[in-house]
């Protein structure tokens, strides 16, 4: 049943991420700005973590997931350390995901032959 869930949540946000880039002039990197910013808002809101515990993974793996482990590692970074913990506390809680796509992105970039768009 945690496959299912996981399949809607973050099969519906993506529908809204594709509806978002079809319906208006928004281009990605416009979607992924909104979608990570909107987890982090959801989060401050506390309505991204009822979704978490619903969809699991397939709430924290899309762009809005990113937003969500920043909001809440600066959340809980500041009720340990202060007002600094604002700051460190979501590159705390994401340099393991951001250090992965680095590394990734590199191998896949020596291993493949990448070309850019004309």
């Amino acid at each position: 049943m945690e496959y299912i869930r996981a399949f809607v949540v973050g099969g519906l946000i993506c529908v809204v991420g594709q509806l978002l880039m079809d319906g208006t002039k928004l281009t990605p990197a416009h979607v992924l700005v909104a979608f990570v910013t909107s987890g982090a808002i959801l989060t401050a809101f506390g309505i991204y973590e009822p979704i978490m515990k619903f969809g699991e993974m397939g709430a924290s793996i899309p762009l809005t997931g990113f937003g969500y482990s920043l909001a809440k590692g600066a959340m809980d970074s500041v009720k340990d350390g202060g007002l600094l913990g604002a700051f460190t506390g979501g590159i705390k809680a994401t340099s393991g995901g951001v250090a992965a796509a680095v590394v990734f992105g590199y191998l896949m970039a020596v291993i493949f032959d990448p070309k850019s768009k004309k």
